[in-house]
């Protein structure tokens, strides 16, 4: 099983990791074919960061955020860290993958990859740096411009590469703007996932903040019961396993020509705990 995740703009301090810089010549991160954007992109990142107030009109900072130009200035070379550990807010949170017992974060690091403005897709325990950049940021430093023409081709050869030589069940778990970096193409086995409350009358609503709330908890969930989700290859076993922990996930719309078909995590209410 494959899941994809999106970052998170708030990101923990520290590490003791190797920095990117030697990260991207040694090829440590998956997907090293990606390694030529992801040095075009850092290094555009550490250019902007060296103008510090055009580097808060573009990434939109607060005065109270200017620490996040002194991160982006050395992201070459500051420590890095596991990506579900420097990652934090709502999703990382429920996901809580710091006191996961050990086979637990096995399972996470085997089956989630984390959708990365700066990096592209990343494993859950691949080191990356602190950074501050969204998918929607425009670099000036970049010949073409956006993120998302940066990465979008580059990304989804990478994603597809990979799904044709290891076919299995994909849950794209992406906000639609980090889903658009590396878009999936429209397959069988490939669902994206959305959090929803189901009203009196039955009708399906979407959730705002507890919809990363409820997707990080679901990845724990997962990630608990490893001894039986590591198996899980179809949509249908997803859904038995689900149904064994009284969790509901249900078929949601359609594939079109250029997105997945969807699959909804069902929640009653928006403080309901998955695990």
């Amino acid at each position: 099983m494959l899941i994809l995740l999106p970052p998170s703009e708030t990101k923990r301090d520290g590490g003791e990791g190797t920095p990117l810089e030697q990260l991207l010549s040694e090829s440590v991160l998956s997907f090293p074919e990606l390694n030529p954007i992801r040095k075009r992109v850092a290094s555009a990142v550490v250019s902007l960061a060296k103008k510090p107030k055009v580097c808060a009109e573009v990434l939109k900072l607060s005065p109270k955020q200017m620490g996040e130009v002194d991160r982006n200035k050395a992201v070459k070379t500051s420590p890095t860290m596991p990506a579900l550990d420097r990652y934090t807010g709502v999703l990382y949170d429920g996901l809580a993958a710091a006191n996961l017992p050990l086979e637990a974060r096995e399972f996470l690091a085997r089956n989630v990859m984390i959708q990365s403005a700066m990096l592209g897709p990343v494993g859950a325990l691949e080191p990356i740096p602190a950074y501050r950049l969204s998918f929607d940021s425009k670099l000036p430093g970049l010949i073409t411009g956006t993120l998302k023409k940066a990465w979008a081709e580059a990304g989804a050869k990478a994603l597809a590469k990979k799904l044709k030589e290891e076919p299995q069940l994909v849950l794209d778990l992406r906000s639609e703007g980090y889903s658009a970096l590396a878009p999936l193409a429209p397959a069988p086995n490939t669902l994206y996932l959305r959090v929803v409350t189901k009203g009196e009358n039955g009708q399906l609503r979407a959730l705002n903040h507890f919809n990363k709330k409820g997707k990080g908890e679901f990845v724990r969930a997962l990630a608990k019961d490893f001894a039986s989700t590591d198996s899980i290859s179809t949509v249908d076993e997803l859904i038995a396993w689900a149904k064994s922990k009284n969790l509901i996930l249900e078929l949601g719309a359609e594939a079109t020509s250029d997105w997945p078909a969807e699959l909804n995590l069902v929640v009653s209410g928006v403080v309901q705990k998955l695990c």
